[in-house]
């Protein structure tokens, strides 16, 4: 597992997903400034945390792929069925 490539594409893809730039909600009466909610990620020496567990190790396949996932530029495909319009 290369973890500077994993701190480095997670720092691009933040950008992607608006990191340090707010929406605006509209509600009757006004809007809001709305800040885009972060996904919590904890890498650790033998496995990863995610949205504040469970604790996921290296040796899972579905961790093995999300890790890839984001190795190779992306989004995990994981985050398809809770984010389906996209980040």
């Amino acid at each position: 597992i290369d973890f500077d490539l994993i701190l480095e594409n997670v720092k691009d893809l933040n950008v992607l997903a608006g990191e340090g730039i707010s929406q605006i909600e509209h509600m009757p009466g006004g809007a809001w400034l709305r800040q885009p909610e972060p996904l919590p990620l904890t890498l650790y020496q033998n496995g990863i945390v995610m949205f504040g567990g469970p604790f996921r190790p290296y040796e899972d396949p579905s961790t093995q792929q999300c890790l890839q996932d984001i190795m190779d530029g992306y989004f995990p495909s994981e985050l398809q069925m809770r984010y389906p319009d996209g980040v």
